[in-house]
């Protein structure tokens, strides 16, 4: 089957077909290579923990589907290592993202929430998108790293770029990238000249007194990925949270009624409307039996996030949506020892934002204009969100 048929505007409805047919399916990835889709809970679960399988390109044989290329100096990240490059560095970058730092974290971001929303008048309507899920997590992340303002909206533009490539412009994601790398050689070299109290200077400053343990490429990557996962994950956390109670009525009021319950209700929002469709690809080291399908090594494995967390297996009745439910152990953030290393912080950022949000706007409601996901087989985002306030 084609990867692509029906899984931008209705991913769980093909995700439940599959998933009832077979646990794991031969298919055309979205550059016309052959791939194995996995598709249920438990399978999912222990693929994305399997040392086996690995997400080191060299372990992919010729022929099958590898994901966007990047420039070396981008692609040495974490989603492209295993241990034990992978544990190292995930290590020095890990300290940022501890729930004390993250802690420290979120008064910062709940003045950023106070800010964009005071932007919006008392009335009216806006691409909530636009004017508040992308700005919240660019400044937080970029505040975080230490990029400057000037640069924030040149990077938005290159991300949503590569998270969703505009057919009509074959060459624009190269062209990204490209701007990418030069932005990222310009900000190391700057931070090297003047180094400030930010993560990146910290980053550098552990380059430059021990070179063997982040080169240079490592350095530059890792930047990149923090950058780009800070990002985009959580504007899309973010916007489909929102979504998802401007859809539910029911249990948008019971969640005014009591908001200290809004961090228990972001599993189940992430469960059910998460930020990923699939994981990022995998490639066994060796032959891998998954569910009774025997995996070649090489080839390459794709898990879904998304059908695993609407498996009636693990969560009953998953296509309703229950703010009281337990979700915990759902794999929107991923599982095992890639679990999203920014998870605490992109958690800290949706909870506040959805808190500040419903506080400013209690009669919050979705506005006129047909709702367009952005054409991404992996990411699961909103182009624009229409909203009255």
């Amino acid at each position: 089957m084609e990867l692509a048929d029906g899984l931008i505007d209705q991913p769980y409805d093909v995700y439940r077909r599959l998933r009832d047919t077979a646990p794991v399916h031969r298919i055309t990835g979205p550059d016309g290579t052959p791939a194995w889709l996995v598709t249920r809970y438990e399978d999912v679960r222990s693929a994305l923990a399997d040392p086996r399988l690995s997400l080191d390109k060299r372990h992919a044989s010729a022929g099958t589907y590898k994901g966007f290329p990047l420039p070396p100096a981008l692609d040495a990240n974490l989603l492209n290592m295993d241990p034990p490059d992978h544990t190292r560095i995930r290590r020095l970058v890990g300290r940022a993202f501890t729930p004390r730092r993250v802690r420290q974290l979120r008064e910062p971001i709940r003045r950023t929430a106070d800010r964009l929303l005071d932007a919006f008048g008392p009335h009216g309507t806006t691409d909530l998108i636009a004017a508040y899920a992308a700005p919240l997590p660019i400044t937080v992340i970029c505040d975080l790293l230490g990029v400057p303002e000037s640069r924030r909206l040149d990077f938005r533009i290159w991300t949503d770029t590569l998270v969703a490539p505009d057919p009509a412009r074959p060459g624009a994601a190269r062209e990204a990238v490209a701007a990418m790398l030069g932005f990222f050689t310009d900000l190391l070299a700057a931070k090297r000249a003047e180094p400030a109290d930010d993560l990146l200077s910290d980053l550098i400053a552990v380059h430059d007194e021990d070179g063997d343990r982040l080169s240079e490429d490592e350095l530059m990557s890792l930047a990149f990925l923090i950058l780009f996962g800070g990002y985009e994950n959580t504007v899309q956390l973010i916007g489909n949270a929102v979504l998802t109670l401007l859809q539910h009525p029911d249990q948008l009021a019971a969640l005014r009624k009591d908001p200290a319950h809004i961090p228990a209700a972001v599993d189940e929002l992430v469960r059910y409307e998460g930020p990923a469709l699939l994981a990022i690809r995998r490639f066994p080291v060796e032959d891998v039996t998954i569910a009774g399908v025997t995996v070649p090594a090489g080839e390459t494995v794709l898990v879904s996030l998304s059908a695993a967390n609407r498996d009636p297996a693990r969560f009953a009745d998953p296509d309703r949506l229950d703010l009281t439910r337990d979700a915990a152990g759902h794999l929107a953030l991923g599982h095992g020892i890639h679990y999203c290393l920014g998870a605490p912080l992109a958690r800290a950022e949706t909870e506040i934002a959805l808190a500040a949000l419903l506080e400013r706007f209690p009669e919050l409601s979705l506005g006129d204009g047909e709702l367009e996901w952005r054409p991404s087989l992996r990411a699961r985002g909103l182009l624009a969100l229409p909203v009255r306030y």
